[in-house]
């Protein structure tokens, strides 16, 4: 498989190409990360937040992205991954406490990743476009990584998966932790490039250049869904 040139970092400069992904679609579950309504919605959470500091004009590139990219091709991949009865989880920024005590100090910090979300709230549900199903895991974290402090690794383990495929916001943050969790814990995955979003496409394309090869394979979306149905 041809490493792409947009995320062929310093390492991998004098290699063209790397073993295509091997893969079980038995063994692969798809993981959607924070794609909740404070984070999504443009009249809601943090865009009101931005809105009221005057900085509302430097976001509107990342929720364009989100509205036309990312959030259809998580549908596709979400409708892919049912209609072929494959396993669907969801990692997401909820506290158990109103008061948001048992977040990770991370979380408890000012600026951008102080955030308090109980888990009950409205805004700590995932968007209803990409709402989980009944059966589907969320797990419900207070960290960036959906592997930290949580059991998603040993709900994988338990249910024999082998490869997850990531998506989700924001990718240099939350998505970026988890690919590296799973990756450290000996999971193969594959994090799509046009299924996540950054504060910036700088920061998007600077981060997927750091993880590709190392801890994950970087596809779009459409790569993904034909190499699942190779498999199938």
């Amino acid at each position: 498989m041809k490493i792409k040139e947009k995320y062929r970092s310093f390492y991998y400069e004098t290699m063209d190409e790397v073993p295509e992904p091997k893969i079980d679609p038995k063994k692969t579950a798809l993981l959607l990360v924070d794609l909740q309504n404070e984070f999504v919605l443009r009249d809601f959470g943090e865009a009101l937040q931005f809105k009221a500091q005057g900085e509302w004009e430097r976001w509107i590139p990342f929720h364009d992205r989100l509205d036309d990219i990312v959030i259809p091709n998580n549908k596709k991949l979400l409708d892919f991954f049912r209609k072929n009865k494959m396993t669907v989880t969801y990692g997401r920024i909820a506290c158990l406490r109103e008061d948001g005590e048992d977040r990770s100090p991370v979380q408890k910090s000012e600026g951008w990743n102080g955030m308090l979300l109980p888990v009950n709230s409205y805004a700590a549900q995932m968007i209803d476009e990409l709402k989980p199903m009944e059966n589907e895991i969320v797990v419900n974290k207070t960290t960036d990584s959906v592997t930290t402090g949580t059991n998603y690794l040993t709900l994988l383990q338990f249910m024999g998966i082998e490869t997850v495929v990531v998506t989700g916001i924001v990718t240099d943050q939350c998505v970026a932790c988890t690919v590296r969790g799973l990756a450290d814990a000996g999971y193969k995955v594959i994090c799509v490039e046009d299924a996540c979003a950054a504060g910036s496409m700088e920061l998007h394309d600077a981060e997927l250049k750091i993880m590709n090869v190392i801890y994950c394979d970087v596809l779009s979306t459409d790569e993904t869904i034909a190499l699942i149905e190779k498999n199938l």
